[in-house]
């Protein structure tokens, strides 16, 4: 394992302006603030993983080469902006169908611990959904439901650890976490 700490982040919701089964790189949006909280998150050393559940394959509603050319406009649109995420992780599996990937199973964080090596137990999950926070809470991930997407349908009850307005409030508890620990980087100069 490296010292590498990383944090796992929801795509539609979370990143991107919630789309009923995107299907469409031009359909793609990022919420206000999304590419200056990665880039946050790079300068101060973490890893940024993004785990989505992708339905829309299995149900026959775009396929996989769909879905990499919308993933190919997210890592442009981030890399425009100075970001970077270090690989997405998709699970294309529609919810009757009986695999380990699909949230909130952790098969698609054990994909990238496999792919980065890092403890998933002190990573950071971010999403809009129930099922974001249980998968980061099966990990051991400190877990944090965003009020954006389907955020405020999952607010009342929701066992995160945080609830915040967007991914760029996360990222800034992120910040504070990391001080009180004493475990933020140097930022390069």
């Amino acid at each position: 394992m490296t010292e590498r700490r990383f944090v796992l982040i929801d795509r539609d919701g979370t990143i991107n302006v919630e789309v009923n089964y995107l299907s469409d790189p031009d359909q793609l949006e990022l919420y206000p603030g999304v590419g200056a909280a990665i880039r946050r998150l790079n300068r101060l050393g973490l890893g940024v993983a993004v785990v989505t559940n992708q339905s829309g394959v299995a149900r026959g509603y775009f396929d996989m080469a769909r879905l990499e050319e919308i993933h190919t406009r997210l890592y442009a649109i981030l890399e425009a902006e100075g970001a970077a995420i270090d690989g997405i992780y998709i699970c294309p599996h529609a919810p009757e169908d009986d695999c380990d990937c699909r949230k909130p199973l952790p098969g698609m964080v054990m994909q990238a611990v496999a792919e980065h090596r890092f403890d998933p137990a002190r990573s950071f999950m971010i999403g809009d959904k129930t099922v974001d926070v249980e998968l980061g809470r099966s990990v051991g991930a400190t877990t944090f439901l965003v009020r954006t997407g389907h955020g405020p349908k999952h607010v009342e009850g929701s066992t995160a650890d945080y609830v915040v307005d967007d991914l760029p409030a996360a990222v800034r508890i992120i910040e504070k976490l990391l001080v009180a620990e004493g475990a933020a980087l140097k930022e390069p100069r």
